[in-house]
């Protein structure tokens, strides 16, 4: 296996290259959970990874509960599926309350503040009330609880960590909370090991070939749980060493014949980026501080085969996005035709008619 065998692979488990669903849920579900912090890219990489999906469809599934968007690993906000969702916060909750303690112990957040914010948020939120952000903190600013600052973001984490909200359906473009046990279907409780093992299956499954560190800094879990995992489920998995790193994956899987590259314009927060610590596969190092003078990859990105090309901006429109392409070198006719079908899939999902490209 090469590296460009990895980006190959990596793009078919990710159902980037030759997505076989159709419904929002089963793909958050196949991959265990995708990034969401920033809800309408969030949305868009589930849209590339189904056929033929809208910004609407999408909508729906989430207005609908179909799929969740809550706190559960590192710590941000994911889209989960509902019948994961319970053992997931159940495995990976401590951790992110462990990673979030500094942020509590700075905000003054105690078990006292917790406690009174889950029984004041539990009351107002009962009858399946789907409450805005601004509703939910006058609930607590009326129980004497401080929401100045960054306060209200963090009790809000906690209450979502320890299960009792998660989201709701939107009100216009404004997010809401609801109670987490009467929005989320009861589902059979798992043992912590048999989580660890799905969890890890589901990671390897979907986003491999990947490393155990890649692993460990998606799921947020630690190394000794990281580990243990993969061996309760490696007789499942194949892995092949390359530069005295050890790649797991399910399967090789044969890429389909295109002559024509395969282009995507990723969103921020992409799987395809984010969920692995060693990002090397997919840019070149040279190119890092192109794509983000972070050099965390954090910015919407353009690839062709596989790796990193450009960086790209859009403006919707009533009836037309406006979409600049910051390329790192010079593209050839058949990569900018290429960025062009990317940019038309957008438009389409986007639900507007025209898409005009400027590339810089």
């Amino acid at each position: 296996m090469t590296v460009a065998d990895i980006r190959e692979q990596r793009l078919l488990n990710q159902h980037l290259a030759s997505p076989i669903f159709t419904n929002p849920a089963d793909i958050v579900y196949y991959m265990g959970a995708i990034q969401a912090q920033d809800y309408s890219g969030a949305k868009w990489a589930i849209a590339q990874r189904l056929q033929g999906a809208t910004d609407a469809l999408i909508e729906k599934a989430f207005t609908d509960g179909d799929i969740i968007r809550t706190h559960v690993m590192r710590p941000t906000w994911h889209f989960v599926h509902p019948e994961d969702i319970r053992w997931m916060l159940q495995l990976t909750s401590a951790r992110v309350q462990a990673t979030a303690s500094t942020y509590y112990k700075q905000h003054q957040l105690d078990h006292k503040v917790f406690s009174d914010s889950e029984k004041a948020i539990a009351l107002a939120l009962q009858g399946s009330k789907q409450l805005m952000r601004d509703e939910v903190a006058d609930v607590l600013q009326q129980a004497g609880i401080a929401t100045n600052e960054l306060r209200f973001i963090h009790i809000m984490m906690q209450m979502e960590l320890i299960g009792l909200v998660c989201s709701g359906g939107r009100q216009g473009k404004q997010f809401t909370y609801t109670l987490f046990d009467e929005r989320v279907p009861s589902t059979k409780v798992i043992d912590r090991q048999d989580a660890l093992a799905a969890l890890t299956e589901r990671y390897f499954t979907s986003h491999g070939p990947a490393t155990l560190q890649d692993y460990v800094w998606w799921s947020g879990l630690t190394v000794v749980d990281a580990k243990t995992g993969l061996e309760m489920v490696k007789h499942k998995l194949s892995s092949e060493t390359i530069d005295g790193n050890a790649y797991w994956f399910t399967e090789r899987l044969d890429a389909p014949e295109n002559k024509t590259p395969t282009t995507f314009l990723l969103p921020n927060y992409d799987e395809y980026i984010v969920s692995y610590k060693d990002r090397s596969a997919s840019i070149e190092s040279s190119d890092i501080n192109k794509a983000d003078p972070r050099g965390t990859i954090f910015n919407h990105t353009i690839i062709i085969n596989g790796r990193i090309c450009a960086i790209w901006k859009r403006t919707i429109g009533t009836n037309k996005v406006d979409i600049e392409v910051i390329p790192f070198k010079p593209l050839s006719k058949v990569n900018q035709a290429a960025i062009t079908s990317a940019a038309k899939r957008y438009a389409k999902f986007s639900g507007v008619k025209d898409v005009k490209l400027h590339i810089r």
